[in-house]
This record gives C-alpha cells, structure tokens and sequence, in this order.
C-alpha cells in the first residue's frame, strides 16, 4: 500500500514517536508498505511520522544512490536508539520527503551507534559511518520530532519561512501523493 506523504506542518512530524510493542502483527506489512511508499516516492529514506504514523519505526533503502560505498543496503529499523555519535561532523545538502523543494547543508557527525530490531525482531546493535550515518541520523530525528530544518540557523529558517507556510498549504510540486495539513 503506498501511502501519502505527510507535509511539513502536520503535528505528527513534530511528536516523538511511541515504542512498537514487540507483539504487533502488523509491522512486516508496515515496514513493506513503506518501501513501496518510499519507492514510489524515489526517496532513499522513510520514517513512520512521513505517512502519519507516531511509531519508532523507519527504513533506508540507498540503492538509488548508485554508490559502490555504500552498495545495495537496504534496512528496516524497529525501536532504534542511537547510543552515540562520534568523528567529526561534515555538512551535507539534505533534503526531505515531507519538505520538498528545500534542501539545505546539515552539519551531523560522521558516526554513530545505534541499537535496534529489524523487521524479524531480530535485536542488532552496530555501528554506521558516511552515507548510512547520515540516512540514519536523519530518519531517526523523524521519530524524535524533529526535522532537517530544525538544523539551520535561525536567519537561514527566518529565508526559508514563506516557501515552508506554502508547502504546508499544498502550495508546491511534488511528484508523489502528499496530506497538506493546511489545506483547504
């Protein structure tokens, strides 16, 4: 099932998301049915909150990014919790599935570790650097309540403040179905 994104505005984006009981049946299906919302989207990362969903819950799928680094990785994140980050932070241009339109450098750093379950509630506690530090670093601030844009500098949100109002009315072109919080 493909979901519709949910735009910036909508108070789901901005809730910490609540623990997934580890007896729920559903969570396979969620999880695929947000590979193929994130597919059909062409994004390379998902979180539950970007289709309405207040659960610790989020995906990757990097393939589209085409980078022998990375390679084909591919991964379901159930009850994450990030034990730390380390190296030295490096700014990279981020965009989001719920903001589109607006990408803006995001300083984070270039490690972490991260404890979790995938989608067989298999428990893993391992260690990312690059790319999939980063994908992880952004969609687990999704379950946290907390977007790229949250980042920026106060000047650069202050610019970005009329193009983020219209994206919350429906006023921007995205070529995936979207909910517009603002909307009439």
């Amino acid at each position: 099932m493909i979901y519709p994104i949910v735009a910036y505005g909508n108070p789901v984006l901005k809730r910490k998301a609540e623990q997934i009981d580890r007896n729920s049946p559903e969570v396979k299906q969620l999880a695929d049915d947000m590979f193929e919302t994130m597919r059909h989207a062409s994004g390379i990362g998902l979180a539950a909150p970007q289709i309405g969903k207040s659960v610790r819950i989020f995906i990757a799928d990097a393939s589209p990014l085409e980078d022998e680094e990375i390679g084909d990785w591919k991964q379901v994140f159930i009850n994450p919790e990030i034990i730390e980050e380390f190296g030295d932070p490096w700014a990279f241009e981020e965009g989001c599935l719920s903001i589109p339109g607006i990408r803006e450098d995001v300083m984070r750093p270039a490690r972490l570790k991260i404890h979790y379950f995938d989608e067989n509630w298999q428990e893993h506690t391992e260690e990312f650097d690059g790319m999939k530090a980063r994908i992880i670093q952004h969609e687990y601030d999704h379950i946290e309540g907390i977007l790229f844009t949250d980042h920026l500098t106060a000047f650069k949100k202050r610019l970005l403040k009329s193009k983020l109002t219209n994206i919350s009315k429906g006023i921007v072109k995205a070529d995936y179905r979207m909910s517009f919080p603002a909307k009439r």
